[in-house]
């Protein structure tokens, strides 16, 4: 059974777009520049949570199952990729970063492999690699 969906999709590209948009214009991401105002800081926030929960549906949907639990905190969490599926407790493998890093992999800006090695990425477990299902966008 497929995975219900929360953030509509043409939203969620349109996110992932924007985002994308502006770590271009950023060179490399990292925080908003300064001098925004709560109401701007607060539509980032939005829109980062939107992309972020959006390519989290993603990954669910192109690796169905319950092996890897993806934690991109403070935003959301899947289950993700087939395997031994847990039920209560820490799961056996389990993959935590920041949404910006999140996002840069999801979009295709970041390797996995670049993520691990500069610690911007913590994985675990048996089925923790997901370089086979990134990047889930290119934008």
């Amino acid at each position: 059974m497929a995975a219900r969906r929360r953030i509509d999709p043409g939203a969620g590209a349109h996110a992932l777009r924007q985002w994308a948009a502006e770590h271009d214009v950023r060179a490399g991401g990292g925080e908003p520049p300064a001098g925004l105002s709560p109401l701007e800081r607060s539509a980032r926030r939005r829109r980062d949570a939107t992309a972020v929960r959006y390519t989290l549906e993603e990954l669910s949907a192109c690796a169905p199952g319950r092996a890897v639990e993806v934690r991109v905190p403070p935003y959301g969490v899947t289950q993700a990729v087939a395997g031994t599926v847990h039920r209560r407790g820490t799961p056996p493998s389990v993959v935590e970063t920041d949404p910006t890093t999140w996002l840069a992999l999801a979009a295709g800006r970041l390797t996995w492999d670049q993520a691990v090695a500069a610690g911007d990425l913590h994985a675990s477990g048996e089925r923790c690699d997901l370089s086979p299902y990134l990047p889930l966008l290119r934008v």
